[in-house]
């Protein structure tokens, strides 16, 4: 039950651009440039996500990412 109601929550305030754990606004949060045309963004939560600068949306980093 849990994953099926979280997942949801988490995409939306990702599309918000807001940290899914502490709702800080990722705009604010410390960017890093990264290989094609994507920011590293690390909250101050210590979450790690990937801003595409194309569409301008986040998403959660992979293990391989952060």
């Amino acid at each position: 039950m849990g994953v099926k109601f979280l997942e949801p929550l988490q995409m939306q305030l990702l599309n918000k651009g807001l940290c899914v754990a502490c709702m800080m606004p990722l705009s604010k949060a410390k960017h890093e440039s990264m290989s094609g045309n994507r920011d590293k963004v690390t909250c101050k939560c210590g979450r790690i996500f990937v801003l595409d600068k194309k569409t301008n949306k986040y998403r959660r980093a992979e293990v391989n990412e952060s």
